[in-house]
């Protein structure tokens, strides 16, 4: 697999941080003291990624990824030092000093979380931030969950052909221990840190975009994400600074996480099944956000947005699996 950053050579307006080079990491020693010890005098806006088998609750997170301006940071949880990512890890992922920025990050968390007991904080998830955009743009409510190989390749963002993505997937269905299996080859190295070459990059031109008022939304969602598939997880850092007013002393609508439990045994899957053509059709209805997770003993409806949205949400969700009972 040859390395995302030579087919970028010829886009010289991109950040730095795409042309950066590859460290694997086993000792925490190996990281840059502003990460190991995050202060408001120094912070840090690192692009972030996670692989491992079934990555999150009851998975193996096996390797983390970091990218700085000047390297990109493979910290392996596999054969690094006892307590790798607690040593080296834990106080930059959950600080505030230290902008995550990440495409997608309800997984990651889930596994920080139930892996690791890190609750990760201040992060800009990029899926996020497009759909915010595309809501300005459009001038009504947008929740277009953007895959990151599209995301590259829209040139607003980057403009960077990703198909070496797809070659990982294809090997992961084969082979499900690939990122946890050892050495990690050059070819490994190559997937892990093309996750997160020019996330930095589009940050930066996704911070150009961004109104007051959806930067407020990136950071309560974002908080949200983190939370969502923690279950009733406990002493989080609060979500947004408080809330925007306008003129009218009058603030967005509180948005929340809402979790419905639905038929297990399948139903998830086969009824709905993540990115199927129902939770497609669900999701285009819903003014809130559906995310659909097969979970024993009951699967779950994981449900953002205000009240009002959820409510009807959920009663689709309902629906759905009610008509699949009758027929």
């Amino acid at each position: 697999m040859a390395s995302s950053s030579s087919s970028s050579s010829s886009l010289p307006n991109l950040h730095p941080s795409h042309r950066a080079e590859v460290r694997i990491v086993t000792k925490a020693s190996e990281l840059p003291a502003a990460f190991l010890a995050p202060s408001p005098s120094s912070k840090l806006v690192i692009g972030f990624d996670n692989e491992g088998v079934k990555l999150g609750r009851d998975g193996t997170l096996c390797v983390m990824q970091l990218a700085f301006d000047d390297a990109i940071y493979i910290v392996d949880t596999i054969e690094g030092e006892e307590n790798l990512v607690m040593k080296a890890c834990k106080a930059a992922l959950e600080s505030e000093h230290v902008t995550k920025v990440i495409h997608d990050c309800k997984r990651d968390s889930e596994a920080l979380y139930f892996q690791f007991g890190i609750r990760l904080n201040n992060v800009v998830d990029t899926q996020i931030a497009y759909s915010l955009i595309e809501s300005q743009e459009q001038g009504k409510k947008v929740n277009d969950y953007i895959s990151f190989v599209d995301l590259l390749a829209d040139p607003r963002y980057c403009g960077v052909a990703y198909p070496e993505k797809e070659e990982v997937r294809l090997i992961l269905k084969r082979n499900t221990e690939f990122w946890r299996e050892r050495p990690l080859t050059e070819y490994k190295l190559n997937a892990a840190a093309a996750d997160v070459r020019y996330l930095i990059h589009i940050y930066h031109k996704m911070m150009e975009k961004l109104s007051e008022k959806s930067l407020w939304y990136l950071a309560v969602r974002g908080g949200l994400y983190c939370r969502c598939f923690c279950g009733n997880a406990e002493n989080w850092p609060p979500l947004a600074p408080e809330a925007l007013k306008d003129e009218n002393g009058k603030g967005p609508e509180e948005e929340r996480i809402w979790v419905l439990d639905i038929p297990a045994g399948g139903w998830a899957r086969e009824v709905i099944g993540d990115g199927g053509i129902t939770i497609r059709n669900l999701r285009k209805a819903s003014d809130a956000e559906i995310h659909i997770v097969e979970r024993p003993p009951d699967d779950k409806a994981f449900i953002i947005g205000t009240e009002k949205e959820a409510k009807k949400a959920m009663a689709m969700v309902r629906g759905v699996w009610e008509h699949s009972e009758i027929s």
